[in-house]
């Protein structure tokens, strides 16, 4: 669903007039973004050109996550992060007077921790950006590039804590375009975002740390999103899930959490070939299971906090339940703005395997 993108660099450039203890981090997404681009539904995409930015919208992403096994079938996981953000409407692309601002996560899950890690950029002076003649995203030396003007075939090269990574990544899929037709609506008011996936991803590479290198493989989703406008009123966070089945069969769903408990729900369910069918409310039953109390950092000092890292997903229509659980409860990314965001297994991992994304606790 990748909201989160907007949330995060709309805190950062807020932070940047004044920071404060007190503040609620979600209340700038509740404001109205005069000026930039509107979301409006019927949009045609258009492949290549859309994988570049779209600078006169507020806020933008493009975003890897990936689940990794190594020799030995122990769980990895790398989530890489790209997000834009205009200051003011009205985009100013080039030079020390860019209105674009940049922000990049990533992490590494591993058998022995988590490993997360955040940077910043500004726009207009080649430190950060987006291209497609040929496809590159990078921030410094963090860089998913291409040698055609399709993100795939590719290679993705980051580095986070002491570890040095880099992968290939490949798919032939069709696009997947989220909600109606690439239009997903986050509310029953206006708020909405631009939002397609690529779910069909293999990915091969390795994690090399004081000169032992690990190879790794396994499947990776990108999610591309852009938008300008907040969350609604009453939305305090929410959850979002990626997962992939042994079958070949992946399932997309997350909820924004509404104060009266009537959550907005939505999501797809994509074919081993990339077929898409959009879920609706109706067509998914998300149920908190258990809560676990894991051990965080916030502003250097050790604090706990409690989440929901059991889930049950259902898709009654098509008489499909799973149980959704984690292997490693500490992946929190603990930045600007902290979230918890890692790998999860379905049904223990004999069904397959994702990731999950909580935020507003």
């Amino acid at each position: 669903m990748r909201i989160l993108g907007l949330l995060l660099l709309s805190l950062w450039s807020n932070l940047l007039l004044a920071e404060s203890a007190t503040q609620d981090v979600y209340q700038v997404l509740r404001q109205e973004a005069q000026g930039y681009a509107e979301v409006t539904p019927n949009r045609v995409f258009n492949f290549p050109a859309d994988h570049a930015p779209h600078p006169e919208y507020r806020i933008e992403w493009w975003y890897i996550t990936a689940n990794l096994t190594d020799p030995e079938g122990k769980p990895w996981g790398i989530q890489w992060t790209l997000f834009r953000q205009s200051l003011t409407p009205n985009p100013i692309l080039n030079g020390w007077e860019s209105n674009q601002m940049w922000m990049a996560h990533a992490a590494l899950s591993t058998p022995q921790g988590y490993f997360p890690a955040q940077r910043f950029a500004r726009g207009g002076i080649g430190q950060a950006g987006v291209s497609t003649t040929p496809f590159a995203a990078w921030l410094d030396d963090w860089a998913w590039q291409s040698t055609s003007m399709e993100p795939f075939p590719s290679t993705l090269k980051f580095t986070v804590a002491d570890w040095d990574l880099s992968f290939e990544l490949q798919s032939d899929k069709p696009w997947v375009l989220q909600g109606d037709k690439g239009y997903s609506q986050k509310s029953a008011g206006n708020q909405a975002s631009y939002y397609y996936s690529q779910p069909h991803i293999q990915i091969k590479g390795s994690a090399t740390r004081n000169g032992q290198t690990i190879p790794l493989q396994g499947t990776a989703w990108l999610d591309r999103e852009w938008s300008s406008q907040p969350l609604a009123p009453n939305q305090s966070g929410w959850d979002w899930f990626s997962l992939h089945f042994n079958d070949g069969y992946a399932l997309m769903v997350y909820q924004l959490r509404h104060a009266d408990g009537q959550h907005w729900l939505s999501g797809s369910w994509v074919t081993p070939e990339g077929m898409s069918q959009t879920l609706k409310a109706d067509d998914i039953k998300l149920t908190q299971q258990a809560m676990d109390t894991i051990e965080v950092l916030k502003h250097g000092e050790k604090i706990t906090i409690t989440l929901p890292l059991a889930w049950t997903i259902e898709l009654p229509k098509l008489n499909k339940r799973w149980q959704i659980t984690t292997p490693y409860p500490n992946q929190w990314m603990a930045a600007q703005f902290p979230y918890w965001e890692g790998i999860v297994e379905v049904d223990g991992g004999k069904s397959g395997m994702g990731y999950m994304e909580l935020t507003g606790y």
